[in-house]
């Protein structure tokens, strides 16, 4: 997984490095400083570049979560999202 991409303000519109489409969701997600172990995040809102899968999420939600030096090592769409999805087409 690539580095825990921040912008300042929000999630951007499409990914600043290959300008693709984002998957606006909400993503379960390890992060790993330097000087903790990993941390399991459940639940967090972000955008994920379906082309090169650079994770977006708020930088003001980062700092919150006392990530700021934190990478992502890890995320994939919360099972809430995608069990709602498939209850709502039903």
């Amino acid at each position: 997984m690539s580095d825990l991409t921040r912008d300042r303000h929000s999630v951007p519109e499409s990914c600043r490095f290959c300008s693709g489409l984002l998957l606006t969701s909400v993503f379960d997600a390890a992060f790993r400083d330097q000087v903790s172990e990993e941390r399991l995040f459940f639940a967090i809102p972000g955008a994920l570049c379906v082309p090169c899968r650079q994770l977006y999420v708020d930088q003001q939600l980062i700092s919150i979560l006392g990530l700021d030096e934190a990478r992502c090592t890890f995320a994939i769409e919360s099972d809430r999202v995608l069990q709602a999805g498939a209850s709502g087409a039903a």
